[in-house]
C-alpha cells in the first residue's frame, strides 16, 4: 500500500508540470487572443496632438480611445482612472498609446488633464486630438456600440483598438454578452476585466514578436 502511495505522489509530481507546461504552452495560440468584435473601425485621418504638433500614428499601434468630447471636467475624472489602472501600467510597451478626443473649447481642460498626469506619472504615450462634433460622432458611430454619447458629445467608455484597426473586447462576458468597451467610471470593471484584456492583447503581440525573431535567427 505505501508503494503504491509513493508512485502515485511520485506520478502526479512528474505529471502534473508536464501537463501543465502542455496546456500552457499550447494555450498561448488556442486561447491567448483577445476577440475582435468589430471590424475596421478606424475612421479619422490625419490626427495630430493638439499640444506637441505630432502626427498620431494609429494603425500599427495598440490603441485606447476615449470620448471626453465637450465635458473635459467631468470625464477627465473618470479618465484618471484610465489612468491610474491602465495607462500607469502598460505606458512602457512602445506600441501602446491613449487618445482622446475633445471639442476645440475643451483644449485648456484637457491641457490641465495632461498636466495632472505629468504630476504622477508621464503622459508621453497620451495623445489628445481636437475634433468637430461631427467628427467625433462618426468616430463614436463606427463602434456600433450598444453605449451613446452624451449631449456634450462625451462618454465614459474606453474602447481597445488593435494594430490592424479592429475593435478588441469580450464574446462571452457575463454582463453584457459582447462587450467593446469599459466603463472608466467603474474601478472594478477596470480591474476585473480590462487589465486582463489589455495582458491578453499584449502577449498576444509579444509571442507574435517572438515568432518574427525566431524566422528571422533561421
Amino acid at each position: 500500500m505505501k508503494k503504491i502511495k509513493k508512485f502515485t505522489v511520485l506520478g502526479i509530481l512528474f505529471i502534473l508540470p508536464l501537463v501543465a507546461y502542455l496546456f500552457f504552452s499550447s494555450g498561448v495560440n488556442n486561447f491567448g487572443r483577445l476577440p475582435v468584435v468589430q471590424e475596421d473601425v478606424l475612421n479619422l485621418n490625419n490626427l495630430n496632438h493638439v499640444f506637441t504638433g505630432e502626427k498620431i500614428q494609429t494603425e500599427g499601434k495598440i490603441n485606447i480611445f476615449t470620448f471626453l468630447g465637450g465635458d473635459v471636467e467631468t470625464k477627465s475624472v473618470f479618465a484618471f482612472n484610465l489612468k491610474e489602472k491602465i495607462y500607469d501600467r502598460y505606458k512602457e510597451f512602445k506600441d501602446f498609446q491613449v487618445v482622446s478626443f475633445v471639442l476645440e473649447d475643451q483644449i485648456n481642460l484637457a491641457e490641465k488633464f495632461i498636466d495632472e498626469i505629468n504630476k504622477t506619472s508621464d503622459a508621453f504615450a497620451w495623445k489628445v486630438v481636437v475634433v468637430s462634433e461631427e467628427e467625433i460622432i462618426s468616430q463614436f458611430n463606427q463602434f456600433n456600440s450598444p453605449h451613446q454619447l452624451d449631449d456634450k458629445f462625451s462618454s465614459a467608455e474606453a474602447f481597445i483598438i488593435d494594430k490592424k484597426g479592429n475593435l478588441r473586447g469580450r464574446k462571452d462576458d457575463e454582463d453584457e454578452g459582447v462587450k467593446k468597451s469599459y466603463n472608466m467610471k467603474s474601478v472594478a470593471e477596470l480591474n476585473n476585466k480590462m487589465i486582463d484584456d489589455m495582458k491578453v492583447i499584449l502577449a498576444e503581440y509579444r509571442l507574435e514578436l517572438k515568432k518574427y525573431a525566431d524566422k528571422e535567427k533561421k
